[in-house]
């Protein structure tokens, strides 16, 4: 996907852009590989690849999110910064909050939020199930791209998420059905699922909507040990 057709398929989306925006991506996309080069973020290096794969997938959720009424976002599991910081540059009214339990890939995204002047950015070297324990019911919308089960997934956000706000999960394949006992254990329903293809190579892309109804109980999320000996 080179830099014209972004633009192009971004404006299908309805996302607003100017310059300033694009030459941002460019710089995080220019550290990426850099920084690529010395510990893994990404088995993706081209150019191209990157837009379409991480830049462009990362800006798909806003097929399902209206970004106008979302003011607090957290990424967990966000790796090298998708969705997370990309959302954070096409839409800067956000704080954001970025959780990944790996500390290089911490540093690598610190050193991208300063060489990009981002402001209201936020990371946190920790894993999910344990900033949960202590931030509850905080952000208007979390976010999770390709980590996990998703009944395990569900375990991780939810207990971050506001009453009545949202977890939304970017999949491949829709997997979510494994969910439906958790989604009634931690009082959420599931009120949209988008099926769709990227441009150019079609692979499957699913986005699960997830709203909580009810506040979390204290003792969810469980611990690493426990999740995964009895998932939800």
């Amino acid at each position: 996907m080179d830099i014209e057709l972004f633009k192009s398929e971004i404006e299908k989306l309805g996302i607003k852009y100017d310059e300033a925006m694009l030459s941002k991506l460019e710089k995080y996309y220019i550290l990426l590989v850099t920084w690529n080069e010395k510990m893994n973020l990404t088995a993706i290096t081209d150019k191209k690849t990157v837009y379409l794969k991480h830049f462009y997938d990362s800006l798909t959720i806003t097929k399902v999110i209206d970004f106008n009424n979302i003011n607090s976002l957290c990424d967990i599991g966000t790796g090298a910064g998708f969705p997370g910081l990309v959302l954070k540059i096409f839409f800067p009214h956000l704080d954001v909050t970025l959780v990944d339990s790996l500390n290089k890939r911490i540093i690598f995204l610190d050193e991208v939020i300063k060489e990009l002047n981002l402001e209201n950015v936020y990371t946190k070297h920790i894993r999910a199930e344990e900033y949960g324990k202590t931030v509850r019911e905080k952000f208007d919308l979390v976010t999770a791209r390709a980590v996990s089960s998703f009944n395990v997934l569900l375990e991780y956000a939810i207990p971050l998420v506001k009453n009545n706000k949202y977890f939304v999960a970017m999949r491949g394949n829709d997997d979510t059905k494994d969910g439906d006992k958790a989604l009634k254990i931690l009082s959420c329903l599931k009120i949209k699922t988008e099926n769709f293809k990227l441009p150019i190579e079609n692979s499957q892309r699913t986005i699960v909507v997830i709203q909580k109804k009810e506040k979390t109980k204290l003792k969810y999320p469980r611990k690493f040990s426990e999740i995964k000996k009895r998932p939800l």
